[in-house]
């Protein structure tokens, strides 16, 4: 089945006579011959060297393809990880156990973010928890409410406010209080900028001094098609250049994680018992394609890889598959024309062999990201009992559209007929690391657009991470402290749809605070929105059978 199926895909891009290639004997005779006849073998022949290791199926959310690469010849294979040694299965692959019966026991703890002032964000002086007594209370208030723990972003700018300076206090005085608390902490290690919406005031930025490497070297940041540079994360075609006043951003963000590790030891397995390690814009393994208000208004988001660092990866690669013009970053249409939605027959567009080789470029380059900061990350926590992860994207304003073209801007080379979440399961997997992802939140039935559809996104997502054997971090899309405690609703849905038929389930679910409306305490929600509300969902979280 999945054979014939990407024949259908090759039909009409290598073939105007709708002939598969797969069907003439002598095709692969060609990888032989020292001289071929044409450009248009060269490009017929270097698409398939690409698909021939992809399984392309149908969309659904049961799809297993593995990954093409140009940047190893075969896809790593799904990895049995000591972490997840419970759900080992009886073949030896690492795939979370399905039963035909309901599971004894579904239950799903619940965290809830702090807000930003409280850890020292606004407060005056910067570096100290704002409002001690206040947030104690709350604290108090979320643990009467039963939830297993909070969550605490640790920002790069206001810890590291000078080259391996590392100011700690403000998260250890936090550490404490949540520790008196009895409640757990899981820590976000957050290496990107926050920037409220519309009206743009910077919350959060990244450090001064990394900001003054920006105006240095403009190279540092992401850039789309309009060249405007961007400040939320850097980019990471220079993950392993020396930019950084000597080191690699690579470098940087492993002597950040260390230093953290060292100084909150005491409180590792314990008290803090989950790091989530950022890994681009918003804290999530992506590309800075757009902010939430640019797409659910209709927008595709933009390819941000024109900086010089990108530029000449993409050349590179380009080079080494033959393909030379490939790697002119100007041949790359807008997002609408790329994705079919608009334009007469653009010979570029993604389901094209330009588009095949850009896509496996671009999404390619944030898989070998994730992986060199997976691997950093788990040798650097080893042996000290707490859980890694890290999060994806939540594109699904095109979904339903053929190009997936939301999601491929951000990096994820998803579309009608390939699955683009699996390769990312697979490298957590290889990791031992949780994967997090959000829209939990979200009805299709309440979207804007008919080709919007965050159920169906959630449902691949969290697909990939069965068939893998990863545990799950739910988190809601939009921060519960505006009024949309009713959507809490869905999230005991689809906590039940995930986790029904497992063996040994996984999962936990985070609430986030809403950090930039007049940065309202826990207690704030608790009060407002009914305490009885919010305490009947933890409960009901933490009994998922009824």
């Amino acid at each position: 089945m999945s054979r014939s199926i990407r024949e259908t895909n090759l039909i009409n891009v290598t073939n105007p006579k709708s002939e598969s290639f797969f069907s003439k004997p002598n095709f692969f005779d060609k990888l032989s011959e020292p001289n071929l006849k044409s450009s248009s073998d060269v490009v017929q022949l270097n698409y398939l060297l690409i698909m021939s290791t992809t399984i392309a199926l149908p969309h659904a959310p049961s799809t297993l393809t593995q990954c093409p690469s140009i940047f190893r010849a075969k896809p790593h294979p799904i990895i049995h990880h000591p972490r997840f040694m419970t759900t080992c299965s009886a073949v030896g692959s690492r795939q979370l156990k399905l039963s035909p019966e309901k599971s004894s026991s579904l239950s799903s703890p619940v965290y809830v973010t702090l807000p930003l002032d409280d850890l020292g964000g606004e407060a005056d002086p910067v570096g100290t928890v704002g409002r001690r007594e206040f947030t104690a209370e709350s604290i108090g208030v979320l643990a009467e409410a039963g939830v297993e723990g909070v969550v605490m972003d640790v920002w790069w700018a206001l810890v590291e406010r000078e080259p391996r300076v590392y100011h700690w206090e403000t998260f250890l005085e936090m550490a404490e209080m949540v520790q008196r608390s009895g409640l757990k902490i899981r820590v976000v290690l957050a290496f990107h900028s926050e920037r409220d919406w519309p009206t743009w005031p910077k919350t959060v930025d990244l450090p001064l001094w990394i900001l003054e490497e920006f105006q240095k070297n403009r190279g540092l940041g992401y850039k789309n098609r309009y060249g405007c540079p961007g400040e939320e994360y850097i980019s990471l075609g220079c993950d392993t250049l020396p930019v950084l006043r000597g080191r690699s951003p690579l470098e940087t963000y492993a002597d950040f994680m260390r230093s953290f590790r060292d100084n909150f030891r005491p409180f590792l397995g314990h008290v803090i018992t989950g790091i989530q390690v950022g890994m681009g814009s918003d804290g999530e393994l992506k590309y800075p394609s757009a902010n939430i208000h640019e797409l659910v208004i209709g927008r595709t988001g933009e390819f941000n890889c024109y900086d010089k660092y990108m530029v000449a990866s993409l050349k590179e690669h380009a080079r080494e598959l033959g393909m030379p013009e490939w790697g002119d970053v100007c041949r790359l249409s807008e997002p609408l024309q790329f994705a079919g939605i608009k334009g007469n027959g653009n010979d570029d567009s993604w389901n094209t062999p330009y588009g095949a080789f850009l896509l496996e470029w671009y999404s390619g380059m944030l898989l070998m990201h994730g992986e060199r900061i997976c691997e950093q990350a788990e040798a650097i926590f080893s042996g000290t009992n707490v859980t890694m992860s890290a999060k994806l994207g939540g594109y699904y304003y095109h979904y339903l559209h053929p190009s997936h073209i939301s999601e491929l801007t951000a990096g994820y080379y998803n579309t009608s007929t390939r699955d683009g979440y699996l390769p990312f399961a697979r490298m957590f997997a290889r990791h031992g690391f949780t994967l997090c992802c959000s829209s939990f939140d979200l009805k299709d039935e309440t979207e804007r657009y008919c080709t919007s559809s965050p159920e169906g996104l959630l449902k691949q997502i969290l697909s990939a991470a069965r068939l893998c054997g990863i545990p799950v971090e739910g988190e809601s899309s939009d921060p519960c402290y505006n009024g949309r405690l009713t959507s809490l609703k869905q999230v005991v849905k689809m906590s039940k749809n995930y986790l029904s038929g497992l063996e040994n389930p996984s999962f936990s679910f985070k609430l986030r605070a809403d950090k930039f409306k007049s940065f309202k305490s826990p207690k704030y929600l608790l009060e407002k929105h009914s305490r009885a509300t919010f305490t009947d969902f933890v409960r009901r979280m933490s009994n998922l059978n009824d």
